[in-house]
């Protein structure tokens, strides 16, 4: 064997380890850090669609934060995320959506210059701590929890995680892709955005 066969599978067992390693993060990534009431829901951004209306992606995870915002769970909403996928501001729409649901305008605070979940959780932390509040439940898909919770782990904010329940149910090939997508945006997360795209809140 020459040496790009062996490069060939050193490049490939390289590959291997990093997705085992992101499967393994999100298979032991903590749900909760603390077992204490919440100050503030933040509903991690989602993108519109093109015509400016939230998808069922984003519909569920509103209509979730406010939910939980009716059980109690905390007394006021933070919707993050920016212009990141088209020309509408993720938070401005879910903020118009959580006022049709019924949430008052003084209990939705919203954050736009988010374009991932580094700065979701980064720009989310500012809201927090510029208001003096320390914990936060955290509502978004299910197979978004994972990677979000690692990534909120290197915030000084209290937090737990909260699944938004889609809408309607999703293929199995759907859910295979989400997973797959889930499971590369970790990879590089551990291995690139942690370090590079670091948020001082």
């Amino acid at each position: 064997m020459g040496w790009r066969g062996r490069l060939i599978i050193v490049a490939v067992l390289l590959v291997a380890g990093i997705l085992g390693w992101a499967v393994l993060a999100r298979r032991f990534a903590p749900a909760s850090n603390t077992s204490l009431g919440f100050d503030a829901i933040i509903v991690l951004g989602s993108p519109a669609d093109d015509d400016g209306n939230p998808t069922p992606e984003q519909l569920a995870r509103v209509t979730e934060g406010v939910r939980e915002y009716e059980r109690g769970t905390a007394p006021r909403l933070i919707l993050t995320g920016g212009p990141a996928h088209n020309r509408f501001v993720e938070a401005e729409v879910m903020a118009r959506t959580a006022a049709a649901q019924g949430i008052p305008p003084s209990a939705i605070f919203i954050e736009t210059k988010a374009r991932d979940t580094v700065e979701n959780a980064c720009y989310s932390t500012q809201i927090m701590q510029a208001h003096g509040w320390h914990s936060a439940e955290v509502v978004s898909a299910a197979s978004h929890l994972p990677r979000a919770s690692l990534i909120f782990s290197e915030t000084p904010l209290k937090w737990e995680m909260h699944a938004a329940p889609p809408l309607q149910p999703a293929s199995r090939f759907s859910s295979f892709g989400v997973t797959v997508a889930e499971v590369l945006k970790t990879a590089r997360y551990l291995t690139y955005a942690r370090w590079a795209e670091r948020c001082e809140p």
